[in-house]
């Protein structure tokens, strides 16, 4: 039975292909969420306009949030590759993917956020004699961020997950890298297993990274974060404050 489950020493023995890996799908997972949150932003700004920007968005967030990402990820890599004859390396394939997915999710928590905000606050900052644009970045945007924190954390973890689909373009992350020492020594059980570990371990770091985000913008703030927040905003309503008032 022992001889059937394999020997977990092989796990130690490639703990730096499985690092490296994990390294890889960390990176694309870095990148693309940046790139999502973007491109989430302006979607939902976009969705939130009257006219034709506005159905524009929707189209694009109900076919991306409906196609699988392992569809996405064929058809970006070997399909859309194809139609603009561009040679896209499987980094690129990869990120593009995963962004194309997640903008679409993270569109929705945006614009939900951003309708949670209440009208009273924007009013309150264009009274103080602020433009708009400085009413959305210094008012309403912060307090969205709030209410969006918890959620992105979800979205990244998920993206984290997702990464193991790459594999079927041949990108080197986790699972693939284990596929490829698996096919040499055929220990699965132990090699699978710590993979699975390791998307464990990632997702309980990347909730503890959100939350330690979350806690500089809780009610009253705290901790290390919350402090810098705090010193921040202390200094933009002391200029506020320093300037002329507005006729």
């Amino acid at each position: 039975m022992a001889g059937n489950l394999g020997h977990f020493s092989v796990v130690w023995d490639f703990k730096g292909d499985l690092l490296d890996g994990l390294g890889k799908a960390l990176e694309i997972t870095a990148v693309s969420l940046a790139l999502a949150v973007v491109a989430g932003m302006i979607l939902a700004l976009m969705r939130m306009t009257p006219g034709p920007l506005s159905w524009i968005a929707w189209l694009y967030i109900n076919i991306f949030r409906g196609l699988p990402a392992l569809v996405t990820a064929l058809w970006v890599y070997f399909g859309l590759a194809l139609a603009i004859n561009v040679d896209f390396s499987t980094f690129q394939a990869a990120v593009i993917t995963l962004t194309s997915l997640y903008a679409a999710f993270l569109a929705e928590i945006f614009r939900s956020a951003l309708l949670a905000v209440p009208r009273g606050h924007k009013e309150a900052g264009q009274a103080l004699g602020m433009r708009g644009t400085r009413v959305f970045f210094s008012v309403t945007l912060p307090q969205a961020t709030k209410i969006a924190v918890p959620n992105i954390g979800s979205m990244c973890i998920g993206m984290v997950k997702d990464t193991s689909v790459l594999t079927i373009i041949g990108v080197t992350e986790l699972v693939r890298t284990t596929q490829n020492i698996v096919s040499i020594n055929f220990e699965y059980f132990p090699l699978f297993s710590a993979i699975a570990v390791i998307y464990i371990i990632v997702a309980f770091a990347v909730d503890a990274l959100f939350r330690l985000v979350e806690t500089g913008y809780t009610v009253p703030p705290k901790g290390f974060v919350s402090r810098l927040l705090r010193s921040r905003r202390h200094k933009q309503i002391a200029r506020l404050m320093a300037q002329p008032a507005t006729t």
